[in-house]
Formats: C-alpha cells, structure tokens, sequence
C-alpha cells in the first residue's frame, strides 16, 4: 500500500497572503491579533487542501513568519544571543523579528543575526549563535499550539522540527576552536522534553528534518546520531520520522 507523506507545505499563502500581512504588521499598520489571525487563516486552508488531496501524513510546524529552519528552532530551544536581552520564558514577536531583521527604536538598537544559503538552494535561513556553556529551554509553544489548531480541525498532523544535529551543524561560534556538538547533551535535554509533550497532546507521529546527514561527515559527528537517535526513539511512544533532503547518505547510510 502506497502512503503518501508531504515533507512541508509552502506556507506564503495562494496569494502571497503571508507576505502582505507580514509587511504590513511592520510598517504599524496591522496589530500582532490581526497578523496571527491571518496566519490562522493560511495554516488552516494549507491543512485543508492536504487532507482533500488525501495525504495520510500532513505536516504542522512547517509554517512560520520568517525561517523554519534556524530561526525558528532557536527560539524553540532558548538559544537568543544576549544582546536581544531575552529574560527567558516565551520568545515574543518582537524578540524574534528582531533576530530576524533587527530593530531600532527609542530603546533598542540591535541588528539582524547572520543569515546564510540553506545548502544549495535559494532559501536563507538565520544561522544560530552558539557560545561555550550555552545553556537551552523550551521557549516556544508554536509547535504545540499548531499541532493543536489542526487537531480542532480533525486533522492529525505530523509535527516538523529542525534535528539536534544538523541544527547544530548549521550554526556557528565566535569562540575559536569551540565545537557546537559538544552541546548536544544539553541541547537534548529540551527535544526529550519536546517529544513527550507532543505525546500528551495527541501526536502519535514526528518529523525530525537531519539535512546534514547528505554530508562528509566527522567520527564524532557520526557517533553523536547513533547516540542521539537512540535516545530520542526511546523517550516517548512517538514513531520518529527521520528526514534527509538535497542528496543521498552515501557512507552515512549504515549510521
């Protein structure tokens, strides 16, 4: 029996509906209620539309007001540079467009993170900041609350999230000859966190995106997927989807 799976859902709108309410919740002119609502809108039509088409696995958390990849998993895990004064607790809006495109104001003069090409294509993501004791929380209820939206709905999606590895991989340190895999067990911590609250919310199914898996890939990096999947398998009923894109594993197929 074939099952057909749909990896993420373009999530601009049909009419560029995102971007227009994006921009116009920048320029002052719509309130942060009037931009989540039309977020709503758009999340709920694209869950539609996939479960007409008669997709069995739709996924949630692949919407997002500026980057899934980098921006998003940091703010999941808690992972805010300092100088965006994040006191910890939910990322708010503000703190988020701000790592995203900066922001000058009376109080506040910060730029954008540093933003970088996602392996070949024409999609930039914000790469993440990592600093030697970079300590990681929970910080985010998105991918909760989406899961939940499209469960009111009766839709059961898959929930979409950026794996520990590749999300540290993809990021960088200003701290010379400082390794981000060293951070892993900490970072850990938080998706075990995250795997068994997305069972106690009804998932039954998640997607865990690992793009760097196409990669040459170091002993220590390797070791660090056999010893992070086994832990994540293990920590929740969940059946854990691993993802790979952009290429083939090659010599990582038997990690």
């Amino acid at each position: 029996m074939a099952i057909a799976a749909n990896l993420g859902f373009p999530r601009i709108g049909a009419k560029r509906e995102l971007k227009k309410a994006v921009e116009s919740y920048w320029k002052g002119n719509i309130t942060e209620g009037e931009l989540a609502t039309a977020a709503k809108q758009i999340r709920e039509g694209n869950w539609e539309f996939q479960k007409k088409a008669g997709l069995d696995f739709i996924p949630s958390n692949d919407f997002s007001y500026y980057d899934d990849k980098g921006l998003d998993t940091s703010a999941l895990v808690g992972a805010i540079p300092d100088v965006y004064n994040h006191q910890g607790g939910d990322v708010g809006l503000a703190t988020y467009f701000a790592m995203a495109r900066g922001a000058q104001t009376d109080s506040v003069d910060v730029k954008a993170m540093e933003m970088s090409k996602y392996f070949d294509t024409n999609y930039h993501y914000i790469v993440p900041e990592f600093s030697k004791g970079q300590r990681f929380a929970l910080s985010a209820t998105k991918i909760f609350d989406e899961f939940k939206e499209a469960k009111a709905l009766g839709i059961q999606t898959r929930p979409v999230i950026m794996g520990p590895i590749s999300y540290l991989l993809l990021g960088k340190s200003k701290t010379e000859g400082f390794n981000p895999i060293s951070l892993l067990d900490g970072l850990l911590e938080v998706y075990v966190e995250l795997l068994q609250k997305l069972q106690l919310e009804g998932a039954t199914n998640v997607q865990i995106d690992e793009p760097c898996l196409v990669l040459d890939l170091e002993n220590d990096v390797l070791d660090a997927y056999k010893s992070a999947f086994e832990k994540l398998a293990a920590v929740s009923g969940l059946s854990v989807h691993l993802v790979t894109y952009f290429g083939d594993m090659r010599s990582n197929l038997d990690v």
